[in-house]
């Protein structure tokens, strides 16, 4: 006989919060039913250390005595919300621009959530890459720790080369671009 917790099924939903300090937060399944709890170290298995609130997420779960868990990330999209602030250095440029320029392996520098920006150092460049908060939101993520890997489209920008997107590394690894 099979256990019921060793059963995962596939759900979709939406990331209701995160917190990368305390390690944790919930999805809410687009078919309703308790949160389920999404763990760091199973976000990380998929190459990434946060999300953004409202994420739309592709989840594995199982049921454990504990409640509904997310036991893998099958995929992950920034969050459709309209009401971001815009960021008048990419507020204007066509997506087709952004999309076409190269993604560039990086680590971040520092990154303050307070503050709304950091920086990354792409490898090969002398430069800093400014990282601005609402560019990470757009890519679906919430916050950034010092030396994490990550992947960049740079622009130039009106103060300098700064991310136009933001990518896990693992996640940047299996795009058709890399």
């Amino acid at each position: 006989m099979t256990d019921p917790e060793d059963i995962s099924s596939p759900v979709s939903g939406l990331v209701k919060w995160f917190d990368p300090v305390k390690g944790f937060g919930f999805v809410v399944s687009d078919t309703g039913g308790p949160d389920i709890l999404l763990h760091v170290n199973v976000l990380r298995n998929f190459g990434q250390s946060s999300v953004a609130d409202g994420a739309r997420v592709e989840l594995e779960v199982q049921q454990t005595d504990r409640g509904v868990q997310a036991t893998q990330v099958l995929a992950l999209a920034p969050p459709m919300s309209g009401d971001t602030v815009g960021l008048s250095d990419i507020a204007a440029l066509d997506p087709a621009v952004v999309a076409a320029a190269p993604l560039e392996p990086a680590r971040v520098k520092w990154f303050d959530k307070g503050k709304g920006f950091g920086f990354a150092n792409v490898f090969g460049r002398r430069d800093d890459i400014f990282l601005h908060m609402e560019v990470l939101r757009r890519s679906g993520l919430s916050d950034l720790a010092p030396g994490e890997a990550l992947a960049l489209r740079v622009i130039e920008g009106k103060r300098g080369h700064m991310a136009a997107e933001v990518f896990a590394w693992e996640a940047a690894l299996d795009s058709p671009d890399t």
